[in-house]
């Protein structure tokens, strides 16, 4: 199975709340689906930095991402909108931004098939929300985050503790 490397973007706004898009699996395109945070893979020859700032843009518009550390790794196996299975191996950021209104003019059309809805979160919100939320303790692992309580090294994440 192929490896594809995925930086996501645990996007925050100056009010810290969280930006989240609502989308459905490929595999399941009539399924509800969940949220899940700004990012995608890389692209040979670029960083994961160039790739968190890129993405960043790409799905929301925002070019004054103001990046900060890797906070979390997680990986699993997965399906891309080609149908293919690859396996994930995501590097989680800290992100912050102005927090205006996103844009979806530079999705790609899978995004705009498979992407619902997009909006700003406040915690107590998202941990009120009857749909999946990815990853697993999102909202746990997020408080930590916005309360300046970054791990020394990245935080595996990968299987629910």
């Amino acid at each position: 199975m192929r490896e594809r490397i995925t930086v996501r973007v645990l996007l925050l706004d100056p009010q810290n709340r969280l930006l989240l898009m609502k989308g459905r699996f490929p595999n399941r395109p009539d399924h509800p689906g969940g949220w899940f945070t700004v990012g995608g893979g890389a692209e040979p020859g670029e960083t994961l930095i160039e790739c968190a700032h890129r993405e960043v843009t790409e799905e929301t518009g925002f070019t004054d991402l103001m990046l900060g550390p890797a906070v979390w790794l997680r990986e699993g196996p997965g399906e891309l909108a080609s149908g293919e299975v690859v396996m994930f191996k995501e590097t989680y950021f800290v992100g912050r931004c102005a927090g205006q209104t996103p844009s979806r003019e530079g999705w790609e059309a899978h995004e705009h098939d498979l992407v619902d809805d997009m909006r700003w979160w406040v915690l107590s919100e998202l941990a009120a929300c009857p749909d999946l939320v990815f990853p697993d303790r999102l909202v746990e692992l997020a408080a930590e985050i916005i309360a300046g309580r970054y791990p020394s090294k990245p935080l595996d994440i990968t299987l629910r503790l």
